[in-house]
């Protein structure tokens, strides 16, 4: 562990074993912990048996389907489709309305949280992985020392893989105070951020432990603002999820998409989730987690390219719960629709990950979370990704329709397969309409308006990331999809209403 200078061997925490013994432990448990500890819990090996010969055995039937009766196979793939397309919209509307008052976002004001004396504040850890990034580590510093917390209380490691040569040299270059402690990840597979950060684990001192990427611009008393949530927050806590948003929400119409879905995202279905008691998908940043339960449940699965949505199934489904706080984190919103598009398949195919991870017990998973709870982890982790994709099957079906072929779409799919088909499409887009007009709004950002009413044209993006998604699940399963920072043309047009901690 370093500041400045040249690279050399972190310290061992533990003094019974060499720095060189202890780097060894430290690479072999980032890597393999989970996977030895709790294997079915691990993402590895991306099928269970079970799960591996049920999907077979369905691909046999539809195969078998198509080829002897292919009308009768369609109209009940789109019948099935259409229900559940539109049990998670459905749900999706609930949980808005349920986010809307705004009631159970945790609310610490300034001088609440500047109130704790600093001999009172718990010691912290701050994770900031980083590959490939050498644009970017330039704002570290100014972005860590931006935030309001006691120096001999905090700790940044900046994790950085040991041949990342341009990036290490950045970091280097820019770094003139002892703040950030450079920390080189050793070389080894998968090569993940999670795994990344599982490695920093053994050499964080906090109580709390929380990410950041090299970019984010989080509140400056966001850590304050935690330690003071967690004094009120119920025992069984486990973690704090700050908001996240973006500083070029207007740099053109992708990063307004990208902006109004976070708004809608963090401002209001995570509220909702919170109100009942479902699992939550942590942000990739900002989530702020007690020490102590990442010790217990195991940390983040290198294996999982979501790894944030799968800690927040293992903190629900080991009785802990996550609290979402009225502070944001700004990052920088994808600009450009290739960049964007490695990253949201990225995501899909981690919440693919997570859910064929958590349903290979489906009845110790129906037991742990209470039947409400898991509806909405299958309508999140499944449903999520599923609605994307099947946005693309039931345009493409309209525009059959609309092209003139109306006698062949109605002879695949008889008026009362089609026609709910259509209605869920429009009422989907309807909604989703609705809800980011009125998160716009909410929030104070009405120059998102454009955004809001052409969002439809946004979901064209995401199905492809979705397809593409479940494409790599099958052939890349941990394959880290890397997402380029610090694009031409990023500026900083945050809106007043970030100011006060919203998006």
């Amino acid at each position: 562990m370093v500041t400045g200078g040249a690279p050399t061997p972190p310290p061992s925490p533990d003094p019974r074993r060499s720095d060189a013994e202890f780097e060894a432990h430290a690479l072999h448990d980032a890597v393999a912990g989970l996977r030895e500890r709790s294997p079915i819990d691990s993402a590895s090996t991306s099928f269970h048996r079970w799960q591996r010969w049920t999907g077979y055995g369905l691909l046999v039937v539809v195969i078998a389907g198509l080829v002897l009766a292919p009308v009768a196979t369609l109209v009940t793939a789109t019948f099935v489709a259409t229900i559940a397309y539109l049990t998670t919209l459905i749900d999706r509307i609930v949980l808005f309305h349920r986010g809307l008052d705004g009631s159970t976002i945790v609310r610490i004001d300034d001088e609440t949280a500047r109130a704790i004396p600093d001999d009172e504040l718990p010691t912290y850890t701050v994770l900031v992985p980083a590959y490939d990034e050498p644009e970017v580590i330039g704002q570290l510093i100014d972005n860590m020392a931006a935030l309001e917390y006691p120096r001999h209380k905090l700790q940044v490691l900046l994790l950085l893989e040991a041949d990342d040569e341009r990036t290490i040299e950045a970091a280097h270059a820019s770094f003139e105070s002892d703040m950030v402690d450079i920390l080189l990840v050793p070389p080894a597979e998968p090569r993940t951020k999670p795994k990344a950060c599982n490695f920093g684990l053994h050499y964080s001192t906090g109580e709390i432990v929380t990410i950041f990427d090299a970019e984010d611009r989080p509140d400056p008393l966001q850590l304050r603002r935690v330690a003071a949530a967690w004094r009120e927050l119920p025992e069984n806590t486990a973690c704090v999820q700050a908001k996240l948003a973006f500083h070029n929400g207007a740099q053109n119409l992708l990063t307004a998409w990208f902006t109004g879905d976070y708004a809608l995202w963090f401002n209001f279905i995570l509220p909702g989730l919170m109100r009942s008691r479902a699992p939550i998908p942590l942000g990739g940043t900002s989530n702020h987690l007690s020490m102590r339960v990442l010790d217990e449940i195991g940390a983040w699965d290198p294996f999982n390219v979501t790894e944030d949505a799968d800690l927040g199934v293992r903190i629900a489904q080991s009785g802990y719960r996550t609290a979402v706080l009225d502070s944001t984190t700004l990052e920088e919103a994808n600009s450009d629709p290739i960049n964007w598009i490695r990253q949201r398949s990225r995501w899909y195919k981690g919440y693919l990950q997570t859910w064929l991870v958590h349903t290979r017990r489906p009845l110790h998973l129906l037991r742990s979370l209470g039947p409400m709870a898991y509806f909405r982890f299958l309508t999140l982790m499944a449903g999520t990704p599923l609605i994307a994709a099947m946005n693309m099957v039931f345009w493409l079906v309209s525009i059959a329709w609309l092209l003139g072929q109306p006698l062949v779409v109605a002879e695949l799919f008889p008026a009362y397969v089609y026609f709910p088909a259509l209605i869920s499409l429009v009422f989907g887009n309807s909604a989703v309409i609705y809800m980011n007009v009125i998160a716009c709004r909410e929030t104070g950002n009405s120059r998102l308006l454009l955004a809001a009413v052409t969002s439809p044209a946004y979901w064209i993006l995401m199905s492809i990331a979705a397809i593409k998604g479940a494409y790599q699940l099958l052939f890349a399963p941990s394959y880290w999809e890397k997402t380029f920072h610090g694009l031409p043309g990023t500026g900083d047009d945050t809106p007043a209403a970030t100011e006060k901690g919203t998006a």
